[in-house]
């Protein structure tokens, strides 16, 4: 019956030019609208980083029964959302041979792309497309920037550990394996980008003229190849294969676009935004140097990016390894120095002073998140926010149990108000789930990833 529905929901269209768009529409969420009704908003990724580990006696819960009641000193702030929040222990990070010497070269660059660097070629960029943009590339089209990738500090970092390429201390987006994304730094610079100058009033948008059956055949006929070929073709390729299926994403969001209208002529509802969502948050750029103040901001200027549809994918560096201090916490010993305590009290307590720090700024964005309408929901409702570290402890530099905190429902999709204890699967199986609950199609999975986490998913 389902197919029978689909297949009359086509022919309908059909008159209307959007025959070709339909299953990329449907998938986006769009499938209300073309029956008639009120599209579900759009499921929006993002992602905020700390460098270092935690303390982990202060970071993870004691139990599952007292997750919700009784969280430990780290999440505190995140109280009022935890029924929001998803935790799991037991994600292992990538083992680092043959890089050993190189713990925080990893930590970040391989925090999105779950894989290492070529170790033929150390001095290059030359990793993984990381999974904020995999999904960028399935969605970006549909706004007018495909992502956002923001910074608290310069992504200038040097040190030449393992003789790897200074890039990967201070970046975690990868537009292709051997291309870096930059972040910006300026809250101003950022707010100009979301809403200054790179609109064009007046302009068409003109559909491309590619052939869909044939980016399908391309496709298809790349993946049967792939099977065959040695990893070092086989990245290659993938790294083909991406461009084609931004160039596919691009054509179904043009047609998209180009057919709303026809569509709201026709008496069928568009995907506009309900009189009863909340309008968008006001911005104010802070003056001086209080950390706290430039992070909430940064946050604002993703909040408000989610809540326009500027973007549906962002990534925030809180801070690199290295170098960063905290004032603001009473003393102005470096993150990294302190990380490395062998259990001294002192700076053991500034560390986890400094991972509550960071983590309420984390609960800063999604408890604004969880206040803002839309639709029949919370704007927080339809993201996926997740915050982590590379490493769980950074006096030992250990991977086994990286610190992640998943906030959101994902429109549904992911199952909150939990904490599990004994998830067995690796970051790249963490980001494989994830872009799955988002709606984003994979062909193969991300970095050293075997599976997804069930238990994550909602009806599970």
């Amino acid at each position: 019956m389902r197919n029978n529905a689909r297949i009359d929901r086509r022919t309908a269209l059909k008159g209307l030019g959007v025959s070709l768009a339909l299953p990329f529409m449907e998938s986006m969420g769009w499938a209300s609208a073309v029956k008639g009704k009120v599209a579900k908003p759009p499921v929006r990724l993002g992602f905020m980083y700390m460098p270092h580990g935690v303390i982990m006696d202060q970071f993870w819960p004691t139990s599952p029964e007292t997750f919700l009641t009784a969280p430990p000193p780290a999440l505190e702030s995140l109280r009022p959302v935890l029924d929001q929040c998803l935790m799991m222990k037991g994600i292992s990070g990538i083992p680092i041979s043959p890089f050993n010497g190189a713990p925080h070269a990893l930590e970040l660059s391989t925090w999105l792309t779950a894989q290492l660097p070529d170790a033929d070629r150390r001095s290059e960029i030359n990793i993984a497309i990381s999974a904020d943009q995999i999904a960028a590339n399935y969605v970006g089209a549909l706004t007018s920037l495909p992502s956002l990738e923001l910074a608290t500090m310069p992504q200038t970092h040097k040190e030449n550990q393992e003789g790897l390429n200074e890039g990967y201390y201070s970046h975690c987006s990868y537009r292709s394996p051997t291309q870096a994304l930059p972040a910006e730094t300026n809250p101003r610079s950022v707010l100009n980008r979301l809403f200054g100058k790179s609109d064009k009033p007046g302009q068409s948008l003109q559909a491309d003229p590619l052939d869909r059956q044939m980016l399908d055949l391309v496709i298809g006929g790349a993946k049967d190849l792939r099977r065959k070929l040695p990893q070092m073709d086989q990245h290659k390729l993938d790294e083909y294969l991406d461009s084609v299926r931004a160039v596919e994403r691009r054509i179904a969001a043009i047609e998209y676009r180009q057919k709303e209208a026809a569509m709201e002529k026709a008496g069928m509802a568009s995907s506009k935004k309900k009189a009863s969502d909340s309008p968008p948050i006001e911005i104010k750029i802070p003056v001086g140097d209080k950390r706290s103040e430039y992070m909430q901001v940064m946050c604002d200027l993703n909040v408000l990016a989610f809540q326009t549809d500027t973007t549906r994918v962002s990534t925030y560096i809180g801070s690199t390894p290295n170098g960063v201090s905290y004032p603001e916490l009473g003393f102005n010993d470096t993150h990294h120095s302190q990380t490395h305590h062998n259990n001294e009290a002192v700076k053991s307590g500034k560390v986890a002073a400094i991972t509550a720090f960071n983590i309420s700024q984390f609960a800063y964005m999604v408890k604004k998140m969880a206040t803002l309408r839309e639709g029949e929901d919370t704007l927080l409702d339809n993201c996926i926010m997740m915050w982590g570290s590379g490493l769980e402890d950074g006096n030992k530099h250990s991977r086994e149990n990286l610190p992640f905190i998943i906030a959101g429902k994902g429109g549904g999709t992911i199952n909150t108000g939990k904490f599990l204890p004994n998830t067995k699967g690796n970051q790249g199986d963490l980001l494989t789930t994830l872009l799955a609950c988002a709606g984003v199609p994979l062909d193969r999975p991300i970095g050293i990833a075997t599976k997804q986490i069930s238990e994550m998913k909602v009806g599970i």
